[in-house]
């Protein structure tokens, strides 16, 4: 009897245990843990663009600057977290009006998974916006102002233009109850809102840091007749850069759909990984045979360049990043074209303005940020639109001539991006560059800053001591013969010897 009611007492806990695991494998349950598993893998791989970032900075910059750039890249994902979960986040997504949002600061109205899980994605985004800058000012900026202006963008510059576009309560938002000429701007991934931010207050930055010393004039102030190039001491490390962040930009902009666990959200982000790809190789191409054509134009010889490559496939991947999800194959494949071409002229204009810019982050983030925006009042099809969630869609300009209300609106988020970029960061630079915070001293400049800044230098590549070589010579005599001591090897040992 007692047996039998151990088997009625099983069988009731069977009975619950299965009624419990139902009730967690509902259809609900399901979507949703497939929709937080796929922000979290397209979140990860958004920060993962950071180790790119890294890569590409320090193979761009001269030797004696290595640790300075590579510490500056990790302390933005730092500065990107801190600034973005205590005020960044509410500026963005909290209640209040068009302008800022007034509530949920350091996430404190948050506690479910799908919440959680947004406010990641979105903090890789803001790290990324933060990064931009780090190349441009390279080589001569302050740690303290670059902590300072990482914080303030990521705190604030950044979430307003968040909120603009991508909140439900912006003023020139898709996704608002009633859009700016009844479409709102469309910018997917944020060609605009995290590449034209970031490349923005870039070139404020570089327009008030000045350029390196040795640039553009001599030690005397003169102008030079052709400015002197800085060349890259690791091009293993800028292609490592740049294959990285290639990568992550499958996260940046199929990430974007925000979901994955129904038809139109799968639809839209394998779209995306389509676009993404034909705009890069497009752009990567493009860039490097312009470039070529030019110096054969120049020279009469044919030569290929990697930096114009590596930044070319950049400056395709930040312009279709707005547009990534409401336009063709085909016309990324434009998009990537033309990205290559604002990249190449926008990097010679920065020179002939004689605007320095360490790794040319200002032509591929800036100028094709404003591009991409742009392509998508050019190109979008409204049928993708209604597909990736833009319910209240117009054609692209192209696609009909008679509707330019989307160029419009693309037109009017440039303008509004630059104009608050450039009204805020411009007196936040000049106030640091009053106080002395902004540039490193020359002397310090001219060192490195990796000795004047970070305890030594990135590398160790101290030549073998004379007498050791000597020693050596002898050993391998005496056993094998005389041995003459390699020319190159005897030289190092001199110059050690007399330092």
């Amino acid at each position: 009897m007692a047996f039998c009611d151990d088997i009625e007492n099983l069988s009731e806990e069977a009975s619950s245990v299965c009624e419990s695991l139902g009730s967690s494998l509902s259809s609900d349950g399901i979507v949703t843990g497939v929709d937080t598993f796929f922000l979290l893998f397209a979140g990860a791989l958004v920060f993962l663009m950071q180790a790119g970032f890294a890569m590409l900075c320090a193979g761009s910059v001269r030797q004696k600057n290595v640790k300075n750039i590579m510490l500056k890249n990790l302390l933005d994902a730092c500065g990107g977290a801190i600034g973005f979960y205590t005020l960044g986040y509410g500026f963005a997504y909290g209640s209040g009006n068009t302008f800022i949002g007034a509530s949920n600061f350091a996430i404190t109205e948050m506690s479910s998974g799908p919440d959680y899980i947004g406010f990641f994605f979105q903090f890789a985004f803001a790290a990324t916006a933060a990064t931009i800058v780090a190349g441009t000012v390279a080589e001569r900026c302050k740690m303290s102002a670059y902590l300072c202006y990482s914080l303030f963008l990521t705190a604030f510059v950044y979430p307003i233009v968040v909120r603009s576009v991508w909140s439900s309560d912006g003023f020139i938002s898709a996704f608002a109850a009633e859009p700016l000429r009844g479409v709102g701007n469309i910018d997917f991934a944020g060609s605009g809102v995290v590449h034209m931010t970031g490349g923005a207050t870039a070139l404020v930055a570089a327009i008030v840091l000045g350029p390196r010393r040795g640039r553009f004039y001599d030690d005397d102030g003169n102008a030079l007749e052709t400015p002197k190039e800085f060349p890259a001491h690791s091009t293993a490390l800028q292609v490592l850069g740049t294959f990285i962040l290639w990568f992550g930009w499958f996260g940046f902009n199929p990430g974007s759909a925000l979901a994955i666990a129904n038809e139109e959200s799968a639809a839209t982000a394998a779209l995306c990984a389509v676009t993404t790809t034909l705009a890069a190789a497009c752009g990567c191409v493009t860039s490097m045979a312009l470039d070529s054509f030019m110096d054969y134009s120049a020279t009469g010889e044919v030569s290929y360049d990697l930096t114009m490559a590596m930044n070319g496939a950049l400056g395709g991947l930040v312009a279709i990043t707005a547009g990534c999800s409401v336009v063709y194959p085909w016309a990324a494949v434009i998009i990537g074209i033309i990205g290559g071409i604002v990249y190449y002229a926008f990097s010679k204009f920065l020179i002939k303005m004689k605007i320095d810019d360490a790794v040319d982050a200002i032509p591929v983030h800036f100028a094709n940020g404003a591009w991409g925006v742009i392509a998508v009042g050019l190109f979008a099809d409204k049928d993708l639109q209604a597909i990736a969630g833009f319910s209240d869609a117009h054609q692209g300009w192209f696609n009909d001539f008679g509707d330019a209300n989307l160029l419009l609106v693309q037109f009017l988020a440039i303008l509004w991006i630059c104009t608050w970029v450039f009204a805020v960061m411009t007196p936040f630079f000049m106030l640091l560059n009053a106080l002395g915070m902004f540039r490193v001293d020359p002397l310090e400049e001219e060192v490195g800053l990796d000795i004047s800044h970070h305890r030594g230098t990135a590398y160790d590549l101290e030549p073998a001591k004379q007498t050791d070589v000597e020693e050596l010579m002898e050993v391998r005599a005496s056993r094998h013969g005389k041995v003459e001591v390699p020319k190159e090897v005897a030289q190092a040992a001199e110059v050690a010897a007399t330092d």
